[in-house]
């Protein structure tokens, strides 16, 4: 879902990014404090118990969404890039993808924690017998190194070209996280396809993106 964490790439683009640094200075600080405003919300309607009839299911359904919006978004960074020019989304890049990995560990510890009471023997008999559970743990599973590698400190140690193979489970992680969705609602599967076509024109942008540079490199 990521490019959930992507740390700064060391293509000429980002090193000439980096060297403008100073300007828009505020824009991920302002992207991480507008990203946590939803749970800073949702927590005050819990206090307050204003979450509806069933608190937990509400609760799941908005982690899951604000999960699924930001890896999204961290996710149409680079193509809003391709096909703008604009520098701006590569910088939120990771910001969007971390907070995408905050809001995914939130919505499985209130399925963990205070659905199912850390009952593990209950929680992997739910894992084993409903898909869309199957499918929502697998993406968490795999993008658990993604998130742990976001750090500059990890992109050295590993090399850029091993990162950069990891970091495109950002892409699996996404899909997965679109059948988990789709999975979930029982009935009107609208949102779900919104979803998958707003991913199918994001892949097509960099595939395009992707044959346009290597028929010049070919040139």
């Amino acid at each position: 879902m990521v490019s959930p964490a992507l740390p700064a790439d060391p293509s000429p683009a980002a090193r000439a990014q980096k060297k403008t640094s100073g300007k828009l200075a505020w824009l991920v600080p302002a992207v991480v404090t507008g990203g946590l405003f939803p749970a800073a919300v949702l927590l005050l309607r819990a206090v307050r118990k204003d979450l509806g009839s069933n608190p937990i299911a509400e609760a799941l359904n908005q982690l899951g969404l604000l999960a699924l919006v930001l890896l999204v978004l961290s996710l149409a960074a680079t193509p809003l890039k391709i096909v703008t020019g604009w520098n701006w989304p590569i910088r939120i890049r990771k910001s969007l993808g971390l907070l995408g990995f905050f809001y995914v560990c939130a919505h499985l510890l209130v399925y963990a924690v205070i659905d199912q009471a850390l009952a593990l023997r209950a929680i992997a008999e739910d894992v084993a017998k409903r898909p869309f559970i199957l499918v929502g743990f697998l993406g968490f599973v795999l993008l658990v190194p993604v998130a742990a590698t976001s750090t500059s400190s990890a992109l050295k140690r590993m090399g850029f070209a091993r990162w950069k193979r990891l970091h495109r489970l950002a892409y699996v992680i996404a899909i997965l996280g679109v059948v988990h969705f789709f999975l979930r609602v029982k009935k009107d599967a609208t949102e779900p396809m919104i979803y998958a076509a707003i991913l199918g024109a994001l892949f097509a942008v960099r595939i395009v993106s992707f044959w346009q540079e290597r028929r010049k490199s070919a040139q």
